[in-house]
């Protein structure tokens, strides 16, 4: 038997290191990634708004990280019988009060990332900074938050698929076709089939807890469905660019993706649960970034005709 990780010192920087979650941000990686690509095949590629976005939802990821791991200990949904990987608050290496300020510590360089962007590229970044912060926030803080309301799946969808994706391209063109529109909405599809698998594993401590996400509504069968169905989309959805862009053929670059995909999908459908759907959760991230990276090569035009 492979003995446990030990964890690291209360405080230490591994402590804020495990609170970060690096495994998490290819969520923020990935979406930047597929907006550049487009803004590369569309002549408008910026390098320095292109530095500051990815910065910024790094930053972004982080402070979300740290407010559900404070948040959902606070409410009682990150106990002892917790399934997932060790959280910082739960076992002791942050306490609340760090974890809160290193919370509005990664919030305040996402906002500064913010201000150089609104000088790149307008106002409208302010309004776009300042609701995917309050997202972060109220995911799980606050008096209704919206993943305990069966809301998450919608506002990781839009936040980390369709505003990532969108916004990233905004910030070096100062435009949003509806090709972007189209191309962020595979990455909001498998970023959100990374949330499900994770709440797929916690439907019973979850219930338990009175943490009614999406999965706990659709229950096991119909979760295992979502994510299947989240997949299948994806693909279709990227597919789709063939006709409808200058991409063409090289829209089928993402089904190079497959093999990486067969991993969760065959755990996901086969019925694969507990604890072992943590290594599903970090083969769905891997998915996620990789389909994002041939999303986005397809999207730079970089590809002979």
């Amino acid at each position: 038997m492979t003995a446990a990780r030990a964890l690291p010192a209360p405080g230490s920087i591994g402590a804020w290191r495990a609170a970060a979650r690096p495994p998490t941000l290819t969520a923020a990686v990935t979406p930047v990634l597929v907006g550049t690509g487009a803004a590369i095949g569309d002549g408008a590629f910026s390098a320095g708004p292109f530095v500051a976005a990815l910065f910024g939802a790094i930053c972004l990821q982080v402070g979300a990280n740290f407010a559900n791991d404070v948040f959902d200990f606070e409410r009682g949904a990150d106990a002892g019988d917790r399934l997932g990987p060790p959280r910082a608050t739960q076992t002791g290496l942050l306490t609340p009060a760090q974890m809160k300020v290193g919370m509005w510590a990664a919030f305040l360089l996402a906002f500064l990332a913010g201000i150089y962007l609104v000088v790149a590229a307008g106002w409208i970044v302010v309004v776009i900074g300042l609701a995917s912060i309050l997202a972060g926030l109220i995911y799980t803080g606050g008096p209704w938050p919206i993943g305990y309301h069966a809301l998450g799946d919608v506002f990781t969808f839009v936040f980390f698929g369709m505003v990532a994706v969108v916004g990233t391209y905004f910030v070096q063109a100062e435009a949003a076709p509806g090709v972007v529109w189209l191309a962020a909405v595979p990455v909001g599809c498998t970023v959100t089939a990374i949330l499900v698998a994770n709440n797929l594993r916690d439907i019973d401590t979850d219930r338990a807890a009175g943490k009614t996400t999406l999965a706990v509504v659709l229950g096991e069968r119909g979760t295992r469905a979502w994510y299947l169905l989240l997949v299948a989309a994806a693909y279709g959805v990227a597919i789709a660019l063939w006709p409808a862009t200058r991409v063409e053929p090289w829209a089928l670059l993402v089904l190079l993706s497959l093999p990486v995909a067969i991993a969760p999908l065959r755990a996901v459908a086969g019925g694969t649960a507990g604890r072992a759907l943590n290594a599903t959760l970090v083969q769905a991230a891997r998915f996620h970034l990789v389909f994002g990276a041939l999303l986005a090569l397809a999207l730079t035009g970089w590809l002979p005709a």
